[in-house]
């Protein structure tokens, strides 16, 4: 019953953090509201400037803002489109209203619903985890929520209202690691060891990052959405700083199952020995590492690859030689990003066993 009883709790907590509250908007001129499809009233295909593509009108029924419950036609696919989105009978939707320069209104179809099918996921994700790891599993439940608060309370606001990049990842880096490790493995020698750990590793990577960011003559306004924030900034923004920033966090994501990993073995080689030596525990327990960093290559290769497929299919007959493509800034950060990180992740290996040689004591077990 306890058990079932913090499960209720942690259920609570998360969705009270993360949940996103729908407001309703208004439906004026240019706003977004949510609708049903209640009826597909005409579908078929159509020429339009010489291709054939689909063309539906499709009833829309408006569950949000002043217009709720009003019942309106919008039409889907009367334009020249490269993909035109089949739409279905009952599927929620976001469309949009305008009014054009003659007073007309014009409902259009922008998007889908997505809310519901990610707090399905994300419950099936919450209650698996905790059915798994049980009591673990809510600990590292809340440590998550924590991590997002912080980003989400300190982290964004900070870096929107024009702080240091580079100071704000310090600061958060430093109260996410130690409370989301404790949270999540309990207080402990080993806990201790992979905090100390992470805090090292990352400065090696921060200064990596740094460095190669600065080699690599990068600007941080390869994206898209960067040239976007920094107009909007009026060109008064640390793009560098944020993408330094952007490398340390995504970092430190991956830090915590290196040196956690690193710092059990170390943890289970001293409590299995009757008289552990350090340097033997030290190198059975990189022999473990070596097998942890080969499979987090591989793993990253793999992670990326599968992130970045529709970039990676560019690339396919390109008449470019490859050392020129290599060289694009938007792809040369990437690059860089994927391997100061991973630079990081392996440094991590040796540090901290290293640490956790000279750290766990079998007394204190």
């Amino acid at each position: 019953m306890k058990f079932w009883r913090n499960v209720f709790l942690i259920l609570v907590v998360v969705g009270s953090l993360v949940g996103v509250k729908t407001v309703e908007a208004q439906v004026a001129a240019g706003t977004n509201f949510e609708a049903r499809i209640e009826k597909i009233v005409e579908e078929k295909e159509i020429e339009i400037e010489g291709q054939k593509q689909l063309y539906q009108k499709i009833e829309l029924k408006i569950l949000t803002g002043s217009e709720k419950d009003k019942i309106v036609t919008v039409e889907n696919g009367n334009q020249a489109l490269a993909n035109v989105t089949k739409y279905e009978q009952g599927e929620k939707v976001i469309a949009t209203k305008d009014v054009s320069p003659d007073g007309i209104e014009i409902y259009s179809v922008t998007d889908f619903v997505r809310r519901d099918s990610l707090w399905v996921l994300g419950v099936i994700f919450v209650v698996l985890t905790i059915l798994v790891a049980k009591w673990k599993g809510v600990m590292s439940i809340l440590s998550m929520v924590f991590t997002f608060v912080v980003i989400f309370i300190y982290v964004l606001p900070n870096l929107s209202n024009g702080a240091n990049p580079i100071i704000i990842a310090t600061i958060a880096s430093l109260i996410i690691i130690p409370i989301s490790f404790y949270m999540a493995h309990g207080i402990n020698q080993k806990t201790t060891v992979a905090i100390v750990s992470s805090i090292v590793a990352l400065g090696a990577t921060a200064v990596l990052s740094l460095m190669f960011i600065s080699l690599g003559r990068l600007t941080g306004l390869s994206s898209e959405e960067a040239g976007m924030l920094l107009v909007q900034r009026s060109g008064n923004f640390d793009m560098k700083g944020l993408l330094m920033c952007g490398i340390i966090i995504g970092a430190l994501g991956v830090l915590d199952d290196i040196t956690i990993s690193q710092a059990a073995i170390v943890n289970e080689l001293i409590k299995s020995s009757e008289k552990p030596k350090g340097a033997l525990i030290y190198k059975q327990a990189m022999n473990v590492g070596r097998d942890h960093i080969s499979s987090m290559v591989n793993t990253l290769v793999l992670a990326y690859a599968g992130a970045s497929l529709p970039l990676l299919l560019v690339f396919v007959d390109n008449p470019h030689p490859f050392s020129e493509i290599i060289n694009y800034e938007f792809l040369a950060e990437e690059i860089i990003r994927t391997l100061v990180g991973s630079i990081g992740l392996i440094l991590a290996v040796p540090i901290t066993t290293l640490i956790a040689v000279n750290w766990i004591r079998k007394d204190k077990l």
